[in-house]
């Protein structure tokens, strides 16, 4: 039965489809904290300038969602996310589990669970099949991931 958590969850699926960061983000409360094996944990700001990086550079984004569920304060759901990662311009499918936290009609918490050992083994091919399910190589795609964030707001500050 549709709530207003599932309505909120369906909004944000809903604008992550149509690569809306800012809606994304508008489903966001100002002390979101994000969570996912790729970036780690990021807070506030931070989330929404992920969104709004990995949409702007996107090419060929593609995602389905279902199994949205609610129960009290907490809610969640599956994504299966298409895109060609930009830095190799290997074709990716990321099959992704989320959870979330809500508080007065706000995502306070999402933590977004996928192997990030199979992504590497497709965005990274060669290299993600031989390493990347080694914490130095998933330390390594974090670091990079944050340093790419990092430079997004940087710039974006600037401009």
């Amino acid at each position: 039965m549709p709530n207003a958590n599932t309505d909120l969850i369906e909004r944000f699926y809903t604008a992550f489809q149509n690569r809306d960061a800012e809606a994304m983000s508008a489903c966001y409360a100002p002390d979101i904290q994000f969570q996912d094996p790729a970036f780690g944990v990021l807070r506030g700001r931070e989330a929404g300038d992920m969104w709004r990086m990995l949409l702007g550079r996107a090419a060929d984004f593609t995602l389905t969602y279902d199994n949205i569920a609610s129960t009290g304060q907490t809610a969640s759901a599956k994504a299966i996310a298409r895109y060609t990662y930009s830095a190799t311009g290997h074709s990716v499918v990321n099959e992704i589990d989320s959870r979330f936290a809500i508080r007065d009609g706000f995502i306070v918490e999402q933590t977004d669970v996928f192997d990030l050992w199979r992504w590497s083994r497709q965005a990274l091919g060669v290299s993600g099949w031989l390493f990347g399910w080694t914490p130095q190589m998933q330390r390594a795609i974090q670091g990079k991931a944050r340093k790419a964030l990092r430079d997004y707001r940087q710039k974006a500050a600037t401009s």
